[in-house]
């Protein structure tokens, strides 16, 4: 299997998904609070479908 590296955009996507995902795990913020896990999951998911997947 051969691994690309994401582009930038997706790559910062994820981040962002992550870091507001374990912010909102210590700090009430009003929706991502409930969903912090997700945030999360999504961002390390979407990161490993952009290293898989060419072009993304």
């Amino acid at each position: 299997m051969k691994l690309n590296a994401p582009t930038q955009n997706f790559w910062w996507i994820a981040v962002i998904l992550g870091v507001l995902g374990v912010v909102a795990q210590f700090v009430a913020v009003p929706f991502v609070s409930v969903y912090s896990f997700w945030f999360v999951t999504v961002g390390f998911v979407l990161l490993t479908l952009s290293t898989v997947l060419k072009g993304m």
